[in-house]
């Protein structure tokens, strides 16, 4: 059973959601709340899986939950669930700690896959977010990629798929425990704190092109 909390300052729109998700089986809402302060007290408090975050709140908004919420150290998987996706959502949202970001236009069944795949280390990014991410740095020319190995380098694009570390193990034919060794390996070197920042960096960078030349 996946646990989630789901804040929004929308009643009919949180409620609408709360709803929804009440009728798969796989997941429990275990709390709602109303803004972003009593939604970060909520999250810390009950811990759950995956917690489904707008961002346009008065009284502590969703970047500001976020940063409480990342800051805890709680397991918590934090899903961006917004109408906005200006770069200045976007990107403090993401370098506040959430981990997927997908907009209110999404289908029911899309935010459900979403909460599912966040509950497995899946990240999921909004289309028109990646892009605005890509075209962003893309006058950039990083170099932090360089210092990483060849596998490290499949791991890293393999990240950038969302693919959990089983899926890399049989993509790759390596063992899980080699698997998590690249995996921090690679956080390490490209000096970024979790999947999320390895995947966004993946997009910046198109390192997804490099597979596909391959």
């Amino acid at each position: 059973m996946i646990g989630v909390v789901v804040v929004d300052d929308h009643d009919v729109v949180r409620k609408g959601i709360v709803s929804y998700l009440q009728t798969d089986d796989t997941i429990e809402v275990i709390g709602q709340a109303a803004n972003g302060n009593d939604g970060a007290a909520l999250v810390i408090k009950e811990k759950p899986d995956v917690v489904l975050m707008d961002l346009m709140m008065e009284n502590g908004n969703g970047i500001e939950a976020t940063r409480t919420i990342t800051d805890s150290k709680i397991d918590t998987k934090i899903i961006i669930l917004t109408s906005f996706y200006d770069d200045k959502q976007v990107f403090p949202a993401l370098e506040a700690g959430a981990f997927s970001y997908i907009l209110k236009t999404s289908s029911a069944g899309e935010i459900v896959t979403a909460i599912k795949k966040a509950s497995q280390g899946e990240t999921v990014i909004e289309p028109k977010v990646a892009g605005k991410v890509m075209s962003s740095f893309r006058t950039e020319s990083p170099k932090a990629h360089d210092e990483l190995t060849e596998r490290e380098l499949e791991v890293l694009i393999c990240i950038g798929n969302g693919m959990t570390n089983q899926e890399i193990s049989e993509k790759l034919y390596i063992g899980i425990k080699t698997v998590k060794t690249h995996v921090s390996n690679v956080l390490g070197k490209l000096d970024v704190h979790d999947r999320t920042q390895a995947a966004v960096y993946v997009h910046r960078n198109d390192l997804i092109s490099i597979e596909n030349e391959e």
